[in-house]
């Protein structure tokens, strides 16, 4: 099948920011057609709904990204609308793969009911959660403790380039340096060997202990008024001189800080019960009868070599190879 060039289409696409949302008649153009089919946006948007909740606001920054899945909506709804006019779900070597896999959709198409459902009736008692929510709040106040923190500017001397003693060295030499009156953070931009201290001048803002290397972190909490210098510190990265510059002590977040974050995980887990429990409710539904001597039948049979070749024989036909992505214009 030969490219097609979706450069323009994709351009429109990222200027109207993509959006996920349905669509129907006259604000539900087509993007792209042929002499067979119509694909639609709304088909387009309900093909975003399967990425990632984190992928798709950035998904129409690449045009790229927009022409490939275009490209393989468009060929998908052609082998379709070829598969109805043959009749292909009406073929023996077919059929069963056709039913399940329309099952296989139509079960995920229920289990997104089911959590939306169960998302209004969780919004339709925020009352009731809200107050669930405070009560949490107050009976583990640590969890939403915010760690003391201290802010520090630092230079490193890579052991990477140096042998321990040479960093070892370099440390105490540039020590030197600051305590004859050379400024830390002039000193860090011009010497110091993290990437980022020609931009920062070795200034790493606030920070925990967790967030840092232990011996690092160790150091740096162990300084006590702000300009005051460490001795040479040994990381997983390098010789290091440190430079307290402020402290911050622990402190408790307020209800409003962490609100959201407490209704959204009542919410998460109010939404995964519901769904569990409707799977559970089949699995152990009493009218569930499993068909003993038939299971058996199958324990250490061997499927038909006959019937495997015709089910092979189905997935290379019913399996395209992807279409080569169409070229982006510049």
């Amino acid at each position: 099948m030969r490219s097609i060039h979706f450069a323009a289409l994709a351009v429109i696409l990222l200027s109207a920011g993509a959006q996920c949302r349905a669509q129907s008649g006259p604000s539900d153009p087509v993007l792209v057609q042929n002499d067979g089919v119509k694909l639609y946006r709304s088909e387009y948007e309900a093909e975003l709904l399967k990425l990632p909740a984190d992928v798709r606001p950035g998904f129409a920054d690449s045009p790229r990204r927009v022409n490939d899945l275009l490209t393989r909506l468009i060929v998908q709804k052609t082998l379709a609308a070829q598969a109805r006019d043959r009749k292909i779900a009406d073929d023996a070597a077919y059929a069963v793969r056709y039913r399940l896999e329309v099952d296989r959709v139509l079960a995920q198409l229920r289990v997104v009911d089911i959590e939306e459902q169960a998302a209004r009736e969780f919004d339709a008692k925020s009352e009731q959660y809200e107050a669930r929510a405070r009560e949490l709040y107050a009976a583990d106040r640590k969890k939403f403790e915010i760690p003391e923190q201290v802010s520090a500017s630092h230079i490193l001397f890579d052991i990477r380039k140096h042998s321990r003693d040479e960093g070892l060295k370099l440390a105490q030499d540039a020590r030197q340096k600051i305590a004859s009156g050379a400024d830390f953070n002039q000193l860090a931009k011009q010497i110091s060997e993290d990437p980022s201290a020609s931009t920062s001048d070795g200034r790493l803002g606030f920070f925990g202990r967790a967030d840092m290397d232990a011996a690092f972190a160790d150091a740096a909490f162990s300084l006590k008024s702000p300009g005051e210098l460490s001795a040479p510190v040994l990381s997983q990265f390098g010789w290091h001189l440190i430079k307290l510059e402020e402290r911050r002590p622990a402190a408790l977040r307020s209800f409003a800080d962490v609100r959201a974050s407490i209704l959204g995980e009542l919410r998460r887990k109010y939404i995964d019960e519901k769904r569990e429990g409707a799977i559970a409710a089949i699995r152990t539904d009493p009218a569930l009868k499993v068909e003993q001597e038939a299971v058996e039948a199958l324990y250490g049979k061997r499927p038909d070599p006959e019937i495997l070749k015709r089910a092979q024989d189905g997935q290379d036909k019913m399996t395209p190879a992807q279409p080569a992505a169409p070229p982006v214009a510049k």
